[in-house]
């Protein structure tokens, strides 16, 4: 690997080999009968597999190019006569080396991901309705239909696992659960202050209202990174409240759940078995505690390499939608556009790639020589 540092360059490349190896290793094991057989073992290698595969591809990717330089490279030395060939082996050894770079910037950011967790592949993505009343409801499903488009633009599975409507169709908070390659690297500079400007369907002068609502983007951990002892965890069943029929009444299916060593509680009445509600609160608790536990490292290396673009705090304001002006403003990074309408649409692929690329640019710019 071409590099500042040789010694640093080997110990990235056998890393990124032993990754490598082990996705080879991965893709041998899960064509065996035995583990086949084994639904809960065939998933969770093909889990650690998604994983790993992020960075694996670009790394399979930088091969190849690497490859097909020092193919054109060879040429250029061995054919000294002909001037065509040696200018067309000269386009292809720089077209091949900037190729080169770009992948290996990708793998050193992947892998800094990596170590933040921040390569998951299933998140929860929770929305609440703030400031604003009614207005604000609206505007929390507003953004849980756009995050939802977004997620099937890109070929991920999503779902609302909770939501709290308003009578007019609004939420006052709703859960989504969001899982594909990618996820959780490209949603979790979403989590803060989402502030909207328009004028709200109930507003009979046509005057401009400001509302907001928050989001929290959480990674959904993996068994292993995570336990939770049952003598952590305080149970409750209860009957259910509000619409829904004669199960409403005669029938304890609501749960809340409370993780007693951090008093984070989860109560979920939406699915009229309690076992099912038992499994989303769990599933959404063990988030969240999760994500408490993450948030505090996130805080402490975002203070130590003062990151600019935010904590992902979700009391941190970071975006303001102008709807009168169609401008979507993200306050962290500067970035203004002017295609709102699209963006409501799931089309975020430009702004997210902006957060993403301002991440990058500044994590490199932190990075010790050594640390490359």
């Amino acid at each position: 690997m071409a590099g500042p540092n040789a010694n640093a360059d080997k110990t990235l490349a056998a890393r990124l080999g032993r990754l490598d190896a082990r996705v080879r290793e991965i893709d041998r094991l899960v064509s065996l009968p035995e583990i086949t057989s084994q639904p809960a073992q065939m998933a969770a290698l093909m889990r650690e597999r998604g994983r790993l595969v992020q960075i694996v591809d670009p790394y399979r990717r930088w091969q190849h190019a690497r490859q097909a330089r020092r193919d054109a490279e060879k040429i250029l030395r061995d054919e000294t006569d002909d001037p065509d060939m040696r200018a067309l082996a000269q386009t292809e050894i720089e077209t091949h080396r900037n190729i080169e770079a770009a992948l290996l910037d990708d793998i050193r950011q992947r892998l800094m991901d990596r170590e933040e967790g921040a390569d998951a592949t299933r998140v929860l993505l929770e929305i609440r309705a703030g400031t604003g009343g009614d207005e604000a409801a609206l505007f929390a499903r507003d953004l849980a239909e756009m995050y939802t488009r977004y997620a099937a633009d890109a070929g991920w599975k999503a779902e609302v696992l909770s939501a709290s409507t308003t009578p007019l169709g609004g939420f006052k908070e709703a859960v989504l659960g969001i899982e594909g390659p990618d996820v959780f690297r490209r949603l979790r500079f979403e989590s803060g202050g989402h502030r909207v400007q328009r004028v709200p369907e109930t507003e009979a002068q046509g005057r401009i209202h400001t509302s907001a609502a928050t989001v929290a983007v959480m990674a959904e951990p993996e068994a292993l990174d995570i336990q939770i002892r049952p003598d952590d965890l305080e149970v409750e069943t209860m009957r259910s409240s509000g619409p829904g029929g004669q199960n409403v009444n005669k029938v304890a299916s609501a749960v809340r759940m409370r993780h007693i060593p951090t008093g984070i509680v989860v109560h979920m009445q939406d699915e009229k078995s309690q076992h099912r509600n038992r499994e989303k609160a769990f599933r959404i608790l063990t988030a969240r505690v999760y994500d408490l536990h993450e948030s505090q490292k996130r805080a402490q290396r975002a203070a130590e390499r003062k990151s600019k673009i935010g904590s992902g705090d979700r009391s941190q304001r970071i975006r303001t939608y102008n709807f009168p002006q169609n401008r979507l403003t993200d306050h962290r990074v500067g970035y203004t556009a002017y295609n709102l309408d699209q963006v409501m649409q799931g089309r975020l692929q430009e702004l997210i790639q902006a957060l993403l690329e301002h991440d990058r640019a500044d994590k490199l710019a932190d990075l010790h020589p050594d640390d490359a």
